[in-house]
């Protein structure tokens, strides 16, 4: 069994503004090994990553928590089937694809707003003044949460983020009050949606409701906003990719694909074996927790071409960014659908955006999610 004593582990600073040397000497060295000091196996290999995802049998979602933690435990990314497919199939019927389409107008508008309001500026905050507000509108305006709350939905997922452990309790708590009101006062939002499917039978208890408000909150927001500042970081480290892009908007989708690869907004997601295993010719017992590193399989070389540059019209692109198999992320049609309509604006209205040279970019402290506190640029 290997440990991270052997595994030349980066300081943290470091893994959170660039993880990807680890990634690749750990893909060439220990691509599955035991890491004694967070006691989980991790996976660093593109093929083992996507086995994992697909293999729910024998790597569970159903993860152990403390028998204290009541909230995030019920939501789609802690369940297994049958229980995983009930839910799945309920929020698929009320967040729907055309749902998300309906919403591109007003995330159009939204976005179009946020700009005005530095345009003729000579400098902006991409993650405050855009990255960060616009996915907690929209999210809320899909939830039917009130916007002047907006200020508690991203100091919450944050907390989440960071592991802080009464941002979770807040966020239910608000979230069981304002179920509490839509029950009443039903509208047509996807809350009152959801309540009514409750009501109607569906297999949804109310611990389950409001740990998909929850989790829709925190993925609807945290992944988007990090996807788009990490989307800025890419064009500015490949200028020639953002002048393609002016030249030749249509290739958008695919550069945004290309953004996920190359900088995953989540890099590492946990499951739990239920039976003893084997990975990558190591022996993984039952009931241990495993760590997949999605950030290193999409950096795998035996699977991408020149896995370390960013490719704008690289094609196909079969990153792992949002997961495979069951529990491929929901969200994925509203966070691509965001960042067309915000880097589409951006290439017609701030043609000449660049990172300001002066200051020291800061990251999220986190080895999970990858993206910036901050990120001011120079219009």
């Amino acid at each position: 069994m290997q440990t991270n004593q052997q595994s030349g582990v980066m300081p943290n600073s470091e893994l959170f503004s660039n993880p990807f040397p680890y990634y690749a000497k750990m893909r060439g060295e220990s691509p599955v090994f035991y890491d004694t000091e967070q006691q989980s196996w991790m996976v660093f290999r593109y093929e083992d990553v996507k086995r994992v995802f697909s293999d729910w049998q024998t790597f569970s979602s159903k993860i152990p928590h403390p028998p204290e933690q009541t909230n995030l435990t019920q939501s789609l990314n802690y369940t297994d089937p049958p229980k995983h497919q009930s839910l799945r199939s309920l929020v698929a019927k009320v967040f729907t694809a055309r749902r998300v389409e309906e919403l591109a107008p007003r995330m159009t508008q939204l976005t179009h707003e946020l700009i005005d309001k530095v345009h003729g500026q000579e400098r902006m905050d991409f993650m405050h003044d855009l990255a960060i507000p616009l996915p907690i509108i929209a999210i809320a305006e899909i939830l039917g949460v009130p916007i002047e709350d907006r200020q508690d939905f991203k100091r919450w997922s944050d907390g989440v983020v960071l592991y802080d452990p009464s941002a979770p309790k807040a966020m239910a708590d608000y979230f069981r009050h304002l179920l509490g009101q839509r029950r009443q006062n039903p509208g047509k939002d996807l809350i009152s949606d959801l309540i009514a499917a409750h009501e109607a039978g569906e297999t949804l208890t109310a611990q389950e409701l409001v740990d998909f408000c929850m989790l829709l909150l925190i993925a609807g927001n945290e992944t988007t906003t990090n996807l788009l500042g990490n989307a800025i970081l890419c064009i500015n480290e490949y200028p020639e990719a953002f002048e393609r892009l002016k030249q030749e908007p249509q290739l958008l989708p695919l550069a945004i694909e290309e953004v996920l690869r190359y900088r995953s907004s989540v890099q590492g997601m946990e499951r739990f074996t239920k039976v003893e295993t084997q990975l990558a010719g190591q022996t993984i017992p039952a009931g241990q927790m495993v760590i997949v590193w999605m950030g290193s399989a999409n950096r795998d070389e035996t699977q991408f071409d020149r896995p370390d540059e960013f490719v704008v019209d690289r094609d196909p692109n079969p990153h792992l960014s949002f997961g495979n198999g069951i529990h491929f992320c929901l969200g994925a049609p509203l966070a691509r659908l965001q960042g067309k309509i915000v880097l589409s604006a951006v290439l017609k209205r701030l043609p000449n955006l660049r990172i300001d040279p002066n200051v020291t970019l800061e990251f999220i402290p986190s080895t999970g999610v990858h993206g910036l506190k901050s990120l001011p640029v120079l219009l």
